[in-house]
């Protein structure tokens, strides 16, 4: 039986017609090394791998590459080196750009290339993606992906990552910062002192110790910032949609008004969706107690910023921290208006109010460790097919293959969540050994991986084209 690893044929064939078949390698070492492989990912992210840590396992095999140099990476909004880094590893053509891009410049980048890394100012939206020829994974190196059109990505076959972790620690130390600022009113003294003004006052200055804290979404970012808190003499208190566990003495409430009555400081920690659209309104506000001080580095359509105005001119809010805006700039410079929002100058005029651009995540040490995080789910996905960690497409990863199982393609098939697909396929599969195989939906989306063994190159490419001629075909990738 002739190796398919070894075909130049059946390389050039699917380097023509499969959208992204290629499995490159982690480095330029030679192949034959066991040591420098493609697509094995830590044991971190797969918890069964960790548990399973004191077993020595056989060095997975390097999936054949076809063309690793033809691979075409876009990134965006200058992605952290350790990204850039990754991926140029992996022999991909990697395109670097500082900034974002323009509507008309984004449709034309995206028409060639396979993966593109973006933060959150790069709206990729469906009259963008669209005009994706062969783009088949989007990395999006922040938290929030609503800078996505995440379901229409989904039904074309591509696959989003994003970094729910990475930067957790870099926005609650943020908070905690902003907390013990506003508490003494530090940039108020600050502006004075810069205009020569000597104010040294202790009148509605205080120690955050003995002060409750009321964190709304008790998430990673929330988490962190209870302990934190407690850590430096604050009583917390949480709201969730969902039971949560409490870690330390931090206790959960049983509605938002609960919270709103009771906390000195509130902040904000959910992600953008219609059901926290406006959350912080004028209601809201009145619900607070008087003086209380609020925080948001979530996202900018949860608080109402006219009511928030409102409430701090009243004397009912003493002190806020905004790093988050329903309408941001497109890059730096002096973009933040009444063009872009209506009561900017109302905003900025306010006493006792500490305005960031978006730096809750904006450390070394966050940036670094994203691009990390986002740019190895890439490769994953990339070379594997693995989408632990997708957002819009089911969790599905395979064992990688070892060095012993020669003649094997793995199948990557994304399809419509449909009656009748899986008889279909393992009709396909039915004159060939499948190894393993893993089936998962989400939604109208479902994806199987199958390792397929004894296989040649005229089996690999039968098994391509038949499965691309399936009614219920989003996407077929082929790694062998």
């Amino acid at each position: 039986m002739a190796s398919p690893r070894n075909n130049n044929d059946i390389s050039q064939y699917f380097q023509n017609t499969v959208k992204l078949s290629t499995s490159p390698q982690t480095s330029f070492l030679p192949a034959a090394s066991p040591s420098h492989f493609s697509g094995s990912p830590p044991q971190s992210y797969f918890p069964l791998a960790s548990r399973r840590s004191s077993i020595k396992l056989p060095p997975p095999k390097v999936l054949k590459p076809f063309a690793t140099e033809d691979i075409k990476i876009l990134l965006l909004e200058n992605v952290n080196q350790t990204a850039v880094d990754i991926l140029t590893q992996q022999g991909y053509q990697v395109e670097f750009h500082k900034t974002s891009l323009s509507e008309d410049e984004l449709i034309e980048k995206i028409r060639e290339v396979h993966a593109i890394g973006i933060r959150s100012k790069t709206k990729l939206t469906a009259k963008v993606l669209a005009e994706a020829r062969n783009l088949v994974v989007i990395g999006c190196f922040c938290i929030g992906v609503n800078q996505v059109d995440i379901e229409y990505a989904a039904k074309h076959g591509i696959a989003v990552f994003n970094s729910p972790f990475s930067n957790s620690r870099s926005v609650a130390e943020l908070v905690i910062g902003e907390i013990i600022a506003l508490a003494r009113q530090f940039t108020d003294r600050s502006n004075e002192m810069h205009q020569g003004v000597w104010n040294k006052v202790s009148a509605g200055c205080w120690e955050i110790r003995g002060k409750t804290l009321g964190i709304v979404g008790y998430g990673h970012i929330g988490a962190q910032l209870s302990v934190l808190a407690e850590s430096m003499g604050m009583s917390v208190i949480y709201y969730d949609v969902i039971p949560i566990m409490a870690l330390g003495m931090a206790k959960q409430v049983a509605t938002l008004d609960d919270l709103l009555t009771e906390a000195d400081f509130i902040t904000l920690h959910v992600p953008a969706l219609p059901e926290t659209e406006n959350l912080i309104a004028a209601p809201q506000f009145a619900a607070m107690k008087r003086g209380s001080y609020l925080i948001n580095a979530s996202r900018g359509t949860v608080v109402d910023i006219p009511a928030l105005i409102n409430a701090m001119q009243s004397g009912k809010i003493a002190g806020a921290a905004i790093d988050v805006y329903p309408n941001e700039p497109a890059k730096n410079g002096p973009g933040f208006h009444t063009e872009l929002n209506a009561w900017a100058d109302q905003l900025v005029s306010l006493k006792n109010i500490i305005l960031t651009p978006h730096i809750g995540g904006s450390t070394e040490e966050a940036q670094s460790a994203i691009g990390i995080e986002v740019g190895q789910a890439l490769v994953r996905y990339i070379n594997e097919g693995a989408t632990i960690g997708a957002v819009n497409f089911p969790e599905v990863s395979l064992r990688s293959l070892t060095l012993e199982e020669e003649n094997h393609v793995r199948v990557l098939y994304v399809h419509s969540n449909v009656p009748g697909v899986l008889r279909t396929v393992n009709e396909i599969f039915a004159e060939h050994n499948i190894d393993k195989q893993y089936s998962d939906s989400r939604g109208d989306i479902a994806y199987l991986m199958a390792d397929i063994s004894q296989v040649d190159a005229a089996d690999i490419r039968d098994l391509y084209e038949k499965l691309e001629r399936t009614p219920f075909k989003i996407l077929t990738r082929l790694l062998y």
